[in-house]
């Protein structure tokens, strides 16, 4: 265990459970993770390893004795009938029959129907009517010589989610956490380990739990497949339904008109729409106008009258292509259905969530240490949907005068929604404020930017915000700052020459990987002093576009970094080895130098590898050696060469993010460009030859 899992234990008893333990008891059973942590919860909310085990047994025998497996319908219904009464954990949906003025319950898996349930449980359980709801229920069997009459009786329903909190308690417990704690807490939470995501990334993973939190919240997100973006709208919350974006109808999600039967966004938090993309699906117009109207005004018509309904909009789906195709040849939205794919649609989003900045989901991500029980976290979330934290940045910072009323909204909306989150108990300090109001602006601002290029007669907007110091903080999305060649916000033939989209590129705002793929080539330009700003999960970066312009024709380098020790250390060292070996002209020879620090966990470890370096650069005509800094004083990281530069780096060598290394067939494995990068800076200083 952690420090933090002791700390989650210690803050949140008998109210968090360890994420791995879900599929230790899961087997074959297809039933959703809330409904297994609602078990583990009653059964593993500890830290005790004793404890845990004997509770993951009983969860087993529990799942074993009264979970329904469709193949194994007939024998717990033979058992039922032995036995006169049996507890069954099942999907149980409600229908009224009007001719016997009577609810009837189906049995999901069991497979039986018109079981007799009373009035008041379906007052009191309203979801039961729609698309049903997992329960732990007592089914009796009692035969009739009527056969009008159904021989089960229902004894007793529960559904499984949790029956009371305390709001107090959480709010308390929250101040125990530092905020880096708290996210990985909630990341754990959702089922993921956060040593393997950056924070940004983690961000807007979390921003997927915002619907939960914000009324009437319209986000979307598409990406390649396999990043896990269904995943918590069908398996965190019992407040929540995952249905397909091609079987959902008017009646269906709204209102029926014959019978008067209210669809899904009256009885659900959120309504996520799976396999959302792809433009030859067929959809009804009319669902199209009725949703748009939702989503502006929280309302739809039924004949004359009009009704309103709380449940937030998800659309997910898949794209086909990469981001500069998408933005070279169309837009971020061309994977939407023909129908949707509508500028008064788009434009009621309040949110665009970049799937593409999500890793595929790999076995080693998923999350080993403790987390909330799922069903305890839906509960606060959707306590909290009542607050608007909307104004919290209002104090601190002002957003631009040229934001409509849509776009500032869009921004409230997912501002309000992740200090929830993060800050329920509204304790961000001011940097914090700013990273959670740049990230909401920067999803309504990729909605935006597409709408231009869809729509010619929406103005362009300025996504700026102030703080009141009067420094002004402009607002790009990481896409924008990636391509800023194919980033113009006008359709084709559409641009205004003194738009800011269609302003020349600065070649110097542009890597040397992005100018390659302009067309026609851009000039090649010289080395020259600055400093450069990478954001976090942006790729096409090398070693060979950040130094060796600068180190170019040198014959002596010296790399300070304190920390080369670890295995993906020694890996990146070596890479920069290799960009020198690749690109210098065989007949020369250069010197590398490493001053580091002595890593005392395992230093024989750390020698070996230094070694095995030496040896690899001495076949490419490169001096590679090292020395340990006996001073430990050593923090700034830094390149010198006698080319005359020096290249400060706030992380050394260290600026990719995590990948999967055992990968051969993985393109980040085998080319730099290709993978993500952290937050890092990077600053270029002319200096004399004799400094080294």
């Amino acid at each position: 265990m952690t420090a933090l899992d002791d700390k989650i234990n210690e803050r949140f008893p008998g109210l968090v459970v360890r994420k791995d333990l879900v599929k230790a008891v899961k087997g074959n059973a297809i039933v959703p993770s809330y409904v297994l942590e609602f078990l583990l919860g009653q059964y593993c909310a500890t830290n005790d390893e004793a404890s845990i085990q004997s509770g993951i047994e009983t969860v087993k025998e529990i799942l074993r004795k009264h979970y329904v497996h469709r193949n194994e319908a007939g024998l717990i219904r033979s058992n039922i009938r032995e036995k006169g009464r049996w507890k069954v954990i099942d999907k149980i949906s409600v229908d009224l029959n009007t001719d016997k003025d009577a609810y009837e319950a189906t049995f999901a898996n069991l497979g039986i129907k018109k079981v007799i349930i009373d009035s008041d449980t379906v007052k009191t359980h309203p979801k039961l009517l729609v698309s049903g709801v997992w329960c732990i229920a007592d089914v009796e069997y009692e035969h009739s010589e009527d056969k009008n009459v159904s021989p089960w009786i229902l004894g007793s329903i529960k559904p499984i989610q949790l029956s009371k909190f305390d709001y107090g308690a959480y709010l308390e417990s929250r101040a125990g956490f530092t905020t880096e704690e708290w996210i990985d807490l909630l990341f754990q939470t959702v089922g993921f380990e956060p040593e393997m995501f950056g924070r940004r990334s983690k961000l807007l993973q979390l921003m997927r739990l915002v619907p939960f939190v914000e009324r009437n919240y319209n986000v979307i997100e598409l990406g390649p497949k396999g990043t896990g973006k269904s995943h918590i709208f069908s398996e965190f919350s019992p407040h929540g339904i995952l249905i397909s974006g091609g079987e959902v109808t008017v009646p269906k999600l709204f209102v029926n008109n014959s019978s008067g039967k209210i669809g899904l966004v009256g009885y659900w938090d959120v309504v996520a729409f799976d396999e959302f993309a792809g433009r030859q699906k067929r959809v009804d117009k009319a669902l199209v106008d009725i949703m748009k109207n939702y989503m502006a005004n929280k309302s739809f018509s039924r004949g004359v009258e009009t009704l309103g309904a709380e449940a937030s909009m998800v659309f997910v789906g898949n794209t086909k292509h990469n981001v500069p195709y998408m933005l070279k040849h169309g837009d971020l939205f061309e994977e939407l259905p023909e129908k949707y794919y509508d500028s008064a649609f788009i434009d009621r989003l309040h949110t665009y969530v970049p799937g593409w900045e999500i890793d595929v989901i790999r076995g080693e991500m998923f999350a080993s240490g403790y987390g909330f029980v799922v069903d305890y976290l839906a509960e606060i979330l959707r306590h909290m949907r009542n607050d608007d934290y909307s104004n919290r940045y209002q104090g601190l910072f002002t957003l631009s005068s040229a934001i409509s009323t849509r776009d500032r909204d869009g921004v409230n909306k997912t501002f309000s929604g992740m200090m929830k989150l993060l800050f329920p108990a509204d304790n961000a300090t001011e940097a914090e404020v700013e990273e959670i109001l740049h990230l909401a602006m920067e999803g309504r601002k990729r909605v935006k930017d597409q709408l231009l290029r869809i729509d010619n007669t929406y103005p362009e907007t300025d996504f700026s915000f102030t703080a009141h110091a009067g420094r002004k903080i402009d607002v790009k999305t990481l896409e924008e700052t990636e391509y800023p060649q194919y980033y113009h916000k006008r359709a084709t033939g559409h641009e205004d020459p003194t738009s800011e989209g269609a302003k020349d590129i600065d070649s110097a705002s542009v890597s040397p990987a992005a100018q390659r793929a302009v067309e026609p080539m851009a000039e090649p330009i010289g080395p020259r002093d600055g400093h450069k700003v990478f954001s976090e999960n942006q790729k096409g970066v090398t070693f060979a576009d950040l130094f060796w312009p600068w180190i170019e024709g040198a014959t002596k380098i010296v790399i300070t970094d304190p920390y080369i020790r670890m295995f993906h250390q020694m890996r990146n060292l070596m890479e920069f080895i290799e960009m020198i070996a690749v690109r210098k002209a065989p007949e020369d020879e250069v010197a590398v130098r490493l001053i580091t620090c002595l890593d005392e966990t395992y230093p024989e470890k750390q020698q070996a590898n230094l070694i095995a370096v030496e040896n690899a650069s001495a076949t490419a005509g490169i001096n590679f050696s090292w020395e340990f800094d006996g001073t430990k004083t050593i923090h700034a990281r830094h390149i010198v060469s006698d080319a005359g530069w020096k290249i400060s780096l706030d992380r050394g060598l260290d600026i990719f993010q995590k990948f999967e290394m055992n990968d051969a067939f993985n393109l980040a494995n085998r080319q730099q460009a290709y993978r993500q990068v952290k937050a890092f800076e990077v600053t270029y200083l002319r200096t004399e030859l004799e400094s080294i």
